[in-house]
């Protein structure tokens, strides 16, 4: 038996007024698909805290266009701070989050239409993929990306989470986590330079080393909904990056994770653990998100990255009724019928 990575699960995404953000990422992303809802004490999170035990409150939204989710996260026992320096492209850390679309050209109109602050127009990466980039009121930046994939059509403009874009000191010491244990192992491109769609960005002017890397298909459970993803590599070429999370604890404002669905956590710990990159977090058999259950681990890549895994247990169908999705001792390979992943709609958040 092997570890088996299923897909993203969700990208971390801190913020001020947690409940006004859902509200904007169902409005502009379609992120209306409720999983869990919870408010507690982030009491195994210290390594990320500075020894602190966080209050907080947390929810993963989802789309069923497919794709991974967020995780938006909430302070409530301080006043998380934005980064104390002009974050650039290519500083240590999630810079941006990935939007699958499966018309970019469409997408762009309308979020141009309702306001948003886009940033220039659509444009195409090294390997004549469409994309464009926005901004969200919270100064998080999304790229919208080309992605015909789906598992349910929404009306929604664009499916979920499909990758990110991470900044890293050094690229070959980098993909020892990012190819190797993640299993990112296809290069689609690796270019080094100026690049023109790049430019709206900050620091997107500077010289750079990009790297973007896919993966074989995924299996497991929720591999299908989760669906195919991408991380971009980003390393500056002029300048030693500075780390977005400098000087301020996780859950603070911006990106704070990527959390990956997964299956035989006993078996990736001793894998990241012979890789040199030991657990930095490990919650030991279930823990508890309100109506939703797992086994949670992180691991920090060489720059200090959080990544998240999660072994999911149960999840809510139904929650008034008391139906639960009971994950364990299903075959790890085996993605759940579609009728079980559908009722997830049942969740979802007008």
């Amino acid at each position: 038996m092997k570890k088996n990575i299923c897909g993203i699960q969700q990208v971390g995404i801190g913020v001020k007024d947690a409940k006004d953000a859902w509200k904007w990422y169902r409005k502009v992303f379609g992120m209306d698909i409720k999983v869990f809802e919870d408010t507690a004490t982030a009491k195994l999170m210290k390594h990320y805290t500075n020894g602190l035990e966080c209050n907080r409150y947390a929810a993963l939204a989802m789309n069923m266009e497919g794709g991974g989710g967020f995780e938006i996260w909430q302070h409530t026992g301080m006043v998380p701070q934005p980064p104390f320096f002009d974050v650039k492209l290519g500083d240590c850390g999630i810079f941006i989050c990935k939007m699958k679309c499966r018309d970019v050209q469409k997408a762009f109109s309308t979020h141009l239409s309702m306001g948003l602050s886009v940033l220039g127009s659509p444009t195409h990466d090294p390997q004549g993929n469409l994309h464009y980039y926005l901004t969200d009121p919270y100064n998080n930046i999304f790229e919208v990306v080309a992605d015909e994939n789906y598992y349910m059509k929404q009306k929604s403009l664009t499916g979920g989470v499909a990758g990110t874009v991470i900044g890293v000191s050094n690229i070959q010491e980098a993909l020892k986590v990012y190819s190797g244990i993640l299993q990112y192992n296809k290069v689609i491109y690796d270019k080094t330079g100026l690049f023109d769609d790049l430019s709206v960005l900050p620091g997107g002017n500077e010289k750079y080393r990009r790297i973007l890397l896919k993966h074989e298909p995924r299996t497991g459970p929720f591999s299908k909904l989760l669906g195919p993803t991408q991380i971009e590599l980003i390393e500056p070429i002029d300048r030693k990056p500075q780390k977005i999370f400098q000087d301020r604890i996780w859950g603070e404002l911006g990106y704070i994770h990527l959390c990956f669905d997964i299956q035989g956590m006993d078996l990736l710990k001793k894998e990241c653990e012979d890789e040199g990159f030991p657990f930095t977090v490990n919650s030991a058999d279930s823990f508890d998100m309100g109506t939703a259950a797992g086994h949670f681990s992180y691991i920090s890549d060489l720059d200090g990255t959080p990544i998240e895994f999660v072994e999911t247990h149960k999840l809510p169908i139904i929650e008034k009724l008391g139906w639960f999705m009971n994950l364990k001792g299903r075959d790890t390979k085996k993605s759940l019928p579609n009728w079980m992943i559908k009722t997830l709609k049942f969740n979802r958040i007008k």
